[in-house]
């Protein structure tokens, strides 16, 4: 039996499933390219500088079909690359809903999600772009309930199509399989594992990482610290300290004082689906 170093360092040459999120080149035209066409391309890349990114969500409202019930009414708000974000509120209220939102899990009944870049003037400088799923990582409470595979490294794997790659793809599999790994402290864990006899620690640490595979925009977590000891706990919220200067986090939690010292921006959600900012002390 290879050990997990081994089996990762075979990762490239045996595994045939890799997803491909967005990472192929785009097809490359056959029609020739006019001098005025590059010069073009080449002003218009000059001329934007944007400095930043920011989550934006507006006036968002979610009535589920067939019924007169809004879970969620008018929510806005903005989250700043690389920041932390946390919303919380009583059970019911409509935090999860949100978070199914964000990842496309269910669609707005009105208004709109999207991302957008900012100069250093504090103005957009590019239209507004979809936060389409494939740019989500989602982690939902207790999410060892939906583990497959009979192993780590097939669980963080698990989805990927099959389909033949070329070898500097499946090399480029692997260096992000590798990283996401590093990120969330499972280097030392054999890949030929059982996911489920993981401690609650790892078991987070794991779900992680098969959401950080893909490197998404936006990494949420609902109720990361649910059901986990003391020990786990404290370790989840340096992870999530490490994982904030890479991605931007948002979080679900009603465990504000283990989290209020990575903060950047918070709201709570209040019954009826009505979300207001609010400051919570560290």
């Amino acid at each position: 039996m290879l050990d997990g170093g081994s089996k990762m360092a075979s990762f490239v040459s045996t595994f045939d499933r890799p997803r491909l999120w967005g990472m192929l080149e785009p097809p490359i035209s056959s029609a020739p390219i006019s001098n005025s066409r590059l010069n073009l391309s080449r002003n218009q890349a000059l001329s934007i500088n944007c400095d930043h990114s920011c989550l934006e969500v507006r006036d968002v409202s979610y009535k589920p079909p067939g019924t007169q019930l809004s879970l969620l009414n008018s929510v806005s708000f903005s989250l700043p690359e690389k920041s932390f974000g946390l919303i919380f509120g009583r059970s019911g209220s409509g935090k999860t809903t949100l978070l199914q939102l964000l990842a496309g899990l269910s669609q707005p009944t009105s208004g709109s999600i999207y991302i957008q870049k900012y100069g250093t003037d504090g103005n957009p400088c590019q239209s507004p772009e979809p936060l389409t799923p494939e740019r989500v990582g989602i982690v939902f409470q207790f999410p060892e309930r939906y583990f497959v595979a009979d192993n780590v490294l097939d669980e963080v794997t698990f989805g990927w199509p099959r389909q033949r790659g070329d070898l500097q793809l499946k090399e480029h599999l692997s260096l992000r399989l590798q990283r996401a790994i590093k990120w969330v402290g499972l280097s030392g864990i054999s890949l030929d594992k059982d996911p489920h006899s993981l401690s609650g620690g790892y078991k987070r640490r794991l779900a992680l990482a098969i959401q950080l595979v893909q490197i998404p925009d936006l990494l949420i977590l609902d109720e990361p610290l649910a059901g986990l000891d003391w020990k786990a706990r404290a370790d989840v919220v340096q992870l999530l300290k490490h994982l904030k200067k890479e991605l931007t986090v948002l979080v679900v939690s009603h465990d504000l004082r283990e989290l209020a010292s990575l903060v950047d921006r918070s709201w709570r959600m209040e019954m009826g689906g009505f979300l207001k900012e609010e400051s919570i002390l560290a």
